[in-house]
């Protein structure tokens, strides 16, 4: 198998980047690009420590971070499994990637930069949902902001309905946590409790 082994060979196989993919990018939110933020629900959050990569799911009602000025976001830790992987990484490494998927739209929103945790009280309190406050905010200062073109998300066909995967075709939680506990933990009663515990613990 042939690899590619330096910079030199990777330019020369694609050549130099188009116009449009170098004035997009900023390092501040732009009155259209606080539009895309706005109205994004999901995020992915990407972090670096010393374990390794981690890339964690992230979303809220739109949109899933707070806008505090041009350069900075806050994005509410909601409840989960307690692993804190993006955390511990965070706390460690500050460099993050974002990268906001809106529903309906193929532009996806690319955000690279540093970030610190917050638990101030009045600031976990103005996060919170049902009473609910987050146990920490994650406060981002913005590096770099483009936009991502919508050939990946067109390519993968993610919001046509006819490529929905119906989700019975799938393995369920319950089962991967049987398979991979030796039944120790998971199964059924698992799945059956989810949505019930979820509601409960949503927020």
């Amino acid at each position: 198998m042939t690899t590619i082994g330096t910079i030199e060979e990777l330019e020369a196989l694609y050549g130099l980047p188009k116009q449009a993919s170098l004035v997009k990018e900023t390092d501040r939110i732009t009155p259209q690009y606080r539009r895309l933020i706005e109205a994004s629900p999901f995020v992915a959050l990407a972090t670096s420590g010393p374990e390794g990569l981690d890339c964690s799911p992230r979303g809220d009602p739109s949109g899933c971070v707070r806008i505090y000025d041009d350069q900075t976001l806050m994005m509410p830790d909601r409840r989960g499994n307690n692993r804190i992987d993006s955390l511990r990484n965070i706390v460690r490494d500050p460099r993050i990637g974002l990268l906001f998927l809106i529903p309906g739209s193929g532009t996806t929103l690319r955000i690279n930069g540093q970030a610190r945790l917050s638990n101030d009280p009045e600031l976990l309190q103005s996060f919170a949902v049902s009473e609910k406050a987050p146990r920490s905010v994650i406060i981002i200062t913005i590096g770099s902001i483009y936009f991502q073109c919508a050939r990946a998300v067109l390519r993968a066909g993610l919001w046509n309905p006819e490529r929905h995967v119906n989700p019975t075709d799938l393995p369920t939680p319950g089962q991967i946590l049987a398979e991979m506990s030796d039944n120790a933990v998971g199964g059924a009663d698992y799945d059956d409790e989810w949505n019930s515990r979820a509601e409960k613990t949503m927020w």
